[in-house]
């Protein structure tokens, strides 16, 4: 989809300092050691930011761009409390600033099930980019959450569901104001699975709500020639085979209208079939147009 440039994951590390002599190193005292770590604590951002039911509950290794802070990664702790009746999972997207000022999105971090109305703590480490002017990591921010109901996950890992299919998506592909994102699903199960068609798929807003005005397309002709051209057939799945979709649509703002954006999808493979909510980040402008795939068998 869009391009981002995504913060690897790290062990935070912290060393204890020694002072240099003429005559050898002794310890630094124990008194200047707490004034140094309060320092760079206080270098750090202000902690309680909460976005979307997530909060920020406490931070280390913060504040590199101070005097005295050498530390480059960070330790952030955070929690997130569930406004929802049933559990959800949690993908939490922060924003690290390193000491040169430049932001960074981070690599998503997954809290995989948060019960209805609970609050369950996490934590994550991180280092920026680095980069001649990075020299250590200066702030965190969250950026983004999203939250998929536990019921309708697409299991791109572990047991496989009790539909006896995963569904999961791939990182999508934008040129000009034009996005695909495809979508795959796997028989991970024991019987054939059969599918027929298109799939159905409803839009859906941040609050997990279908976004109105937005027409679904049967196929690709009316987003760009040559996209989403397969003719729809029945065809089965044995255990371990795999099929494909793909979402297409265009960002593209006609001068009127008001945007419509949203970051979920909720698809149903076939009629009868559990639903489960996908993550591809629909920014259709104004076209209100999503364009659907027929299924097809995915080839080895």
């Amino acid at each position: 989809m869009r391009p981002r440039t995504p913060l690897p994951l790290a062990a935070a590390v912290f060393a204890g300092s020694l002072l240099l002599t003429g005559c050898g190193s002794e310890t630094a005292p124990a008194g200047a050691a707490e004034e140094e770590t309060a320092k760079c604590r206080e270098a750090g951002p202000p902690l309680g930011e909460a976005k979307d039911g997530v909060r920020i509950t406490g931070t280390k290794g913060l504040g590199a761009s101070t005097p005295g802070c050498s530390s480059g990664v960070a330790s952030v702790a955070f929690e997130v409390t569930s406004p929802e009746k049933e559990p959800y999972a949690y993908t939490v997207t922060f924003s690290v600033t390193d000491a040169a000022g430049q932001a960074y999105e981070s690599t998503p971090v997954a809290v995989p099930s948060v019960p209805g109305g609970a609050t369950v703590r996490s934590s994550f480490t991180a280092t920026p980019a680095q980069g001649p002017d990075s020299a250590g990591t200066a702030g965190v921010k969250i950026l983004k959450v999203r939250s998929v109901p536990v019921d309708e996950l697409g299991s791109p890992a572990g047991p496989c569901p009790r539909s006896g299919v995963r569904v999961t998506t791939d990182q999508g592909d934008a040129a000009m104001g034009l996005r695909a994102v495809g979508v795959r699903l796997e028989n991970c199960g024991t019987r054939p699975y059969q599918l027929d068609g298109y799939p159905r798929v409803t839009p859906l807003d941040e609050q997990h709500r279908p976004l109105p005005g937005v027409r679904v397309l049967r196929g690709g002709a009316e987003i760009s020639t040559g996209l989403g051209t397969a003719s729809p057939r029945r065809f089965s799945l044995a255990p371990g085979e795999a099929a494909r979709t793909s979402l297409m649509w265009r960002n593209t703002h006609e001068g009127f209208g008001e945007a419509a954006n949203g970051p979920y999808v909720r698809l149903v493979a076939k009629p009868g079939a559990s639903p489960v909510m996908l993550i591809p980040e629909l920014d259709l402008g104004t076209t209100g147009k999503l364009g659907v795939a027929a299924w097809e068998e995915e080839r080895r």
